[in-house]
């Protein structure tokens, strides 16, 4: 389906940090775009009021994580394009989209290498204790807090896409062992990375520093839970910059209580798409062996920026009628 840009196409921009640069390059095209006035979906994954007028006069949407349903996709049946500013996309009725006929596109590789940076910076923060170190300091109390080194142990990577990759790569300067549990990937792809592929039960038995790196679906949600945390060493540190629901937060938050963890690093908790957790959230953050972050871990102003222009590239090609780069591609189900 050929979509002309002209002064009556409209681009709504929702993602937080949508940049000029990539707003820019719509107007280019001959693109209108609404930024202005309306709430970023990031902020609370709400569509809010002001998004859906927005949303009534636009062909194309460039979003962070709002919730995409079957009603809203009826309720606009001119929104024939959906760039997701990100690779997950775990709050959008997929079969909807194809149902309906959209076209929906990610932004992969914009900030991959972000999130590794983030998730080894998370291993050496919960290993060595700095955020203790920081509200010791802040409460003026004395004393050492003694942490553990990342250098010499095993880190396990639980799915090696390109992310944990990435990861691996970061970390041959910690001459680290690396081991990865992925069912979806053949061993040889593995080895050229230095990776050691294994079951699940061995990489959790066997790693000092456990990261998550999995996709959230059935078979992933709450793939660490009470049982999987019996499985790992007393001495080992979780860091999770994937998907909070890859966790029980709950068996997470009783393992640390119990000593059965050394800590966690995390960018992502449960609570971020379940209000009924928030309260296990906040004990979280009171215990001194965990560190959080706010989803932070692919907000990079770099990787933002290659991400916007990515999103804005997709909807011009989309409206344009030009070839999308495949691995762009969720779903494109929009009539030839």
């Amino acid at each position: 389906m050929r979509h002309p840009a002209n002064s009556s196409s409209c681009v709504l921009a929702t993602a937080r940090f949508f940049d000029d640069k990539a707003a820019n390059l719509l107007r280019t095209a001959g693109l209108t775009v609404l930024t202005g006035g309306v709430a970023h979906d990031a902020v609370d994954a709400v569509i809010s009021e002001a998004m859906h007028d927005a949303l009534a006069r636009c062909s194309a949407w460039i979003m962070g994580i709002p919730p995409v349903t079957a009603d809203l996709l009826a309720r606009y049946p001119n929104l024939s394009v959906m760039a997701r500013r990100g690779v997950g996309y775990d709050t959008i009725d997929v079969a909807a989209v194809q149902a309906h006929r959209r076209l929906l596109t990610i932004t992969p590789g914009s900030n991959e290498a972000t999130v590794a940076d983030h998730a080894v910076g998370l291993m050496l923060a919960a290993g060595r204790r700095y955020f203790e170190s920081h509200r010791r300091m802040q409460s003026g109390k004395s004393g050492v807090s003694v942490g553990t080194e990342l250098s010499g142990k095993t880190v396990g990577l639980v799915g090696l896409g390109r992310i944990a990759r990435l990861v691996a790569r970061r970390l041959a300067g910690f001459d680290v062992r690396v081991m990865a549990h992925d069912p979806y990937l053949h061993r040889d792809v593995a080895d050229l990375d230095g990776v050691q592929l294994a079951s699940l039960d061995t990489v959790l038995a066997d790693s000092d520093f456990i990261s998550l790196h999995a996709p959230l679906n059935d078979s992933t949600r709450h793939l660490i839970d009470r049982h999987a945390l019996a499985r790992m060493k007393p001495s080992s540190i979780l860091i999770n910059t994937a998907r909070g629901e890859l966790v029980d937060d709950g068996a997470l938050l009783a393992a640390l209580k119990g000593g059965r963890l050394a800590g966690a690093g995390l960018d992502v908790v449960g609570s971020e798409h379940d209000a009924s957790l928030e309260a296990i959230t906040r004990e979280l953050l009171t215990l001194p062996n965990v560190i959080c972050t706010q989803h932070t871990g692919g907000s990079s102003r770099e990787g933002l920026a290659r991400a916007n222009m990515r999103a804005a590239q997709c909807v011009i090609a989309a409206l344009q009628g030009q070839r999308l780069p495949p691995d762009a591609i969720v779903v494109d189900a929009r009539s030839p």
